[in-house]
């Protein structure tokens, strides 16, 4: 029983031949493709919102081509094509200019295609919760002569947040879930890092149960960080029925 334990200590050690080191290497990789395509999204998304509700007809048909088609195709098709498409469309239009290739990062790469498709996700969430903010407030925000940043900054956004963030922090979560995707694209992250460590050492459940470990590790630090958030947005809000009053 103790070699037992012993062999997978050595397994999972930080230092080589051990993989710890890989895995949790492949988590910060993770962690960070996933933070930055969630900012990539948020900007999307915020744009993607306020084009939907800002009357001009053309921009809202576009903006729901765009949402529909992302939430219709499932990611790891949108994540293949975008890549490939995407690298591809860029050579040529190097080329077309005497330009020579490039070879897209595939960070960068995974970071687009992922902020892309939250991109589409989070424009329905914030439209929704400006949707949900009293039309009183922005009217005496116009009345009151404050221009379009003005009124987001002071009057929509102190407004929204309580009401997009839990669609948000579900986002997060589907974020971090999907970044195992851009396997598929070679680059490594925690899902990538464990299949070769399982393919190296034919312990896989080993290592997919402790890179399973690491995802609910994300998650619960994810909840902690979420929930501080939600408690600074929410103060002076009454509570709800049955539930705490935020910090």
């Amino acid at each position: 029983m103790a070699t037992a334990q012993q062999g997978i200590l050595d397994l999972l050690s930080p230092y080589p031949p051990g993989w710890g080191g890989v895995l949790l290497a492949g988590a910060v990789s993770t962690v960070a493709i996933s933070a930055c395509a969630f900012a990539v999204g948020l900007l999307l998304g915020t744009g993607g919102a306020l084009g939907k509700l800002s009357g001009n007809p053309v921009l809202r048909l576009v903006l729901d081509l765009y949402t529909t088609v992302i939430r219709a195709v499932p990611e790891l098709i949108l994540i293949v094509g975008l890549y490939y498409a995407g690298t591809d469309g860029l050579n040529r239009l190097l080329a077309a200019f005497n330009l020579p290739p490039v070879e897209v990062n595939g960070f960068v790469a995974a970071v687009a295609v992922l902020g892309f498709v939250q991109g589409a996700y989070m424009t329905e969430v914030l439209r929704g919760a400006i949707l949900a903010i009293p039309v009183g407030q922005i009217e005496a925000a116009k009345a009151f002569g404050m221009g379009p940043m003005l009124r987001f900054r002071r009057i929509l956004l102190p407004a929204l947040l309580p009401n997009a963030l839990p669609g948000l922090a579900n986002l997060w979560m589907s974020v971090t879930k999907d970044s195992a995707l851009v396997a598929v694209v070679g680059y490594q992250e925690l899902a990538l890092a464990t299949r070769l460590a399982g393919a190296s050492t034919k312990h896989y459940f080993v290592f997919f149960f402790a890179s399973a470990l690491l995802y609910l590790a994300i998650t619960l630090a994810s909840n902690v960080v979420f929930k501080l958030i939600e408690g600074r947005v929410r103060r002076g809000q009454p509570r709800l029925a049955g539930g705490k009053r935020p910090p």
